[in-house]
Parts: C-alpha cells; structure tokens; sequence
C-alpha cells in the first residue's frame, strides 16, 4: 500500500509539473511547424515530432531550430512531499533510519545507488533538525534536507 500511494504521489507531482523546455519554449521542428497554434492535441504533436526525430537534440547542440541553450532550467511544480501523506512516511522512515518513502526520495533526488546508505544516515542522525518544528512545510523539510546534504562530503556533491 506504501508503494503504492508514494507512486501515485511521484506520477501525480510530475503530471503538475511544468519546467522551461530545454533548448528553450520555441525549439524544434514541432514548434516551428505548429508555431501560433494552441491546445493540448497540437501541443501533443509538437512534442511527438520534436521527440521522435531528434531535432530537438540537434538544434540544442547546433544552436539551431529556433534552440537556446544559454537560459536555466526552472521547475514550477509542488513539492513531492507536499503530496497527501508522502511527508509522514518519509518522516517514519527518516526517524528508523529506513524505509520505502525514504528510499524513494533518495531516488527522486538523484542519489546513486551506492550513497543511498549514507544519504538514509545522514537524514536519520539529522531528524530533527530536518523536521525542525511540528508544524514544519514541505519546502522547509526540502530546505532542510539540502543544508543538511551540503554539509557532508560526499553527499554535498547531489545538492
């Protein structure tokens, strides 16, 4: 059942999401192609010939088809622990030191495989200065979680 909920929280977080394209808003022969159009079965199209031709790729490294490179990826999405009940079992499992929602977390954050130990004892020896306050946001948890990482060695290298 945890599983289940965290991944339907994962999925439901990246339906939400909306990022800056990379190569920029207008990049690629879809976006050329359909420029000015609106609506989600042309936006659908745009991304399906921009995905399956490799335009995309190309103009980005080129600096063609309409691609800049030289903008920063933003993310606009909610928190992943801000998803309905994600916060407290990545809470429980923080405080034992284990757990599949802490697991996951190490995932969704890009931690490899062989620092994922480290990265669930580093959170469990710093619980509580993670969730600092009863009534502590997902953002501050992420917060943080960040302070936290930037202060080990070797996980400083993920934040």
């Amino acid at each position: 059942m945890k599983k289940t909920l965290l991944a339907l929280a994962l999925v439901g977080t990246s339906f939400g999401a909306q990022a800056n394209a990379p190569g920029g808003p207008g990049c690629g022969w879809g976006n050329m192609v359909f420029e000015g159009q609106s609506g989600m079965p042309v936006h659908l199209v745009a991304t399906i010939v921009n995905g399956t031709s490799g335009n995309k790729t190309f103009g980005m490294t080129s600096g063609t088809n309409g691609c800049d490179t030289s903008g920063a990826l933003a993310y606009h999405g909610e928190n992943m622990l801000a998803q309905q009940g994600v916060m407290e079992e990545v809470a429980q499992d923080m405080a034992v030191g284990d757990g599949e929602a802490l697991t996951a977390l190490s995932v969704s954050m890009g931690i490899a495989p062989e620092d994922r130990g480290r990265f669930k004892q580093t959170m469990h020896e710093n619980f509580s200065s993670i969730f600092s306050q009863e009534d502590v946001t997902a953002d501050e948890v992420m917060s943080n979680i960040r302070s936290v990482m930037k202060s080990d060695e070797t996980l400083a290298t993920y934040s």
